[in-house]
């Protein structure tokens, strides 16, 4: 193969890539940030919409779905040219065990990872943003902090009350280990009458998540990308 050959195949696969990772932003909301100076490799996932369960939402909904994120989680962990994790969030909640499964995952990472809620982080959305070893929220996002809902037919008795609250539990258990919140001002948030109109619980909005305990940091994608690198070693 002469020089010309070489370069036509290097074109050849360089525009393969450039499409497979175009793909993979418009399939899943993932790219990986690659930075030569640093020497660096950050995986970007997204987390947007509704996060979907078991059953699957119209079409015309934004969702993250399960499936595709604990995979490339996994695959994340298992890669040695990964650096670290930056989790974009905009949700407005969703599935709780489809959450509660991803947040785990994003915690039980050995790679860095670090959270930026953009928008809105809301309901399971909480557990997510906390599960990173480090996260951010910008000036105008906000965060809704209620107790577990359900929709469909609900069964009457006692057992069904004592199942919620275990859901519950979990949820704030989960949110006061990966943060700085302690557990009874976290319910006094979950269950304050005074916010929202339709519904028990409270709005954050930006610096307040911070107040709280519940976010690190008030900051944007400079901030959570330069922290990534310090976490990783590549500042």
């Amino acid at each position: 193969m002469d020089n010309n050959d070489k370069k036509i195949q290097q074109e050849r696969e360089q525009k393969e890539k450039e499409e497979l990772d175009d793909d993979k932003i418009r399939q899943f909301g993932q790219t990986t940030l690659v930075n030569e100076q640093r020497k660096s490799k950050i995986h970007l996932l997204s987390i947007i919409g509704e996060i979907e369960g078991h059953e699957c939402l119209p079409q015309h909904n934004k969702t993250t779905k399960y499936e595709h994120v604990l995979p490339q989680l996994a695959a994340i962990e298992d890669s040695a040219d990964i650096d670290g994790l930056l989790i974009l969030i905009n949700t407005v909640g969703g599935d709780v065990e489809a959450g509660l499964a991803i947040a785990e995952m994003i915690a039980s990472l050995s790679k860095p990872t670090v959270s930026l809620v953009l928008g809105g982080s809301h309901s399971i959305g909480v557990p997510l943003a906390v599960s990173s070893d480090y996260s951010y929220i910008v000036p105008t996002a906000t965060m809704i902090i209620h107790p577990v809902r359900m929709n469909g037919t609900i069964i009457g008795v006692s057992q069904t009350f004592e199942y919620f609250e275990r859901i519950q539990d979990r949820i704030l258990s989960f949110i006061v280990n990966h943060s700085k919140i302690d557990k009874e001002t976290l319910k006094g948030l979950m269950l304050n009458t005074s916010q929202l109109a339709k519904d028990v619980g409270s709005i954050l909005v930006g610096k307040e998540a911070v107040e709280k305990g519940i976010i690190d940091e008030v900051g944007g994608i400079k901030e959570a990308l330069n922290k990534l690198y310090e976490l990783a070693g590549r500042s």
